[in-house]
């Protein structure tokens, strides 16, 4: 797809793995979970508007929001694998099921999901189906937004099957996903020198040394950007 000369794609951070990003007349949300931390407490969760939400895999600290955000917005279309699908279509939602694979064409752009390597239960400990990232594809620039994830090989048939990455979203907690060490090789396997970093500070086991963390992006020439809640960058 080809790119506008000026990009117009705005990513809001509103803490641990939740993003707006704004592209292409439409507002995409990833992973909502905000009430449930501390770090977001000035993020008015009702006052988010999208037409998109986009779950990677079904853990609570990545959907806590999702039944009231999509209930504010009801024309918002809930994107993820199969089980993620069922579930919210069951309970009235509008959805995309979607697994991994090739593409899927929005109004927005294209969407492609991919793999991360992960785990994946509801809150109440039942079955969610695969963890997942998504590529988005779109005029305004090309996403990468891993997900939960650990540092796997697949991430090398990103650059393969993809267009070139204008930024990456990646775990660099620790602990529960990559740490910023595996987030800087990840960059090499997917080509993107610009990483959007997450999943971290939210609760003690993923704080980080945000200076450690910049610094070793920063000596390989590449861009870790850690931003405050509720901060947009533009693409």
């Amino acid at each position: 797809m080809p790119k506008s000369f000026l990009y117009n794609m705005n990513i809001t951070y509103f803490g641990h793995s939740c993003f707006l990003v704004t592209t292409a007349g439409k507002r995409i949300l990833f992973d909502p979970f905000i009430s449930g931390n501390p770090l977001a407490k000035e993020v008015e969760v009702d006052d988010i508007r999208c037409d998109y939400i986009l779950l990677s895999h079904g853990h609570s600290d990545h959907c806590i929001d999702l039944e009231r955000i999509a209930r504010n917005n009801p024309e918002v279309t809930i994107v993820g694998i199969w089980e993620i699908h069922a579930r919210y279509s069951e309970m009235g939602f509008k959805t995309h099921p979607m697994n991994k694979g090739g593409w899927w064409n929005f109004d927005f752009g294209r969407v492609k999901m991919v793999n991360a390597v992960h785990s994946s239960s509801w809150p109440d400990g039942t079955y969610a189906g695969s963890p997942a990232g998504f590529v988005l594809d779109t005029k305004d620039g090309v996403l990468y937004f891993a997900g939960d994830t650990a540092l796997t090989m697949d991430m090398q048939l990103i650059p393969m099957t993809c267009p070139k990455l204008d930024v990456a979203i990646m775990p660099v907690g620790s602990n529960f996903t990559m740490d910023y060490q595996d987030a800087l090789i990840a960059s090499d396997f997917v080509k993107c020198d610009k990483v959007i970093g997450c999943h971290f500070d939210t609760f003690g086991f993923v704080v980080i040394n945000h200076e450690e963390a910049i610094r070793a992006f920063s000596a390989r020439s590449k861009e870790l950007l850690l931003p405050a809640i509720a901060e947009t960058i533009r693409i």
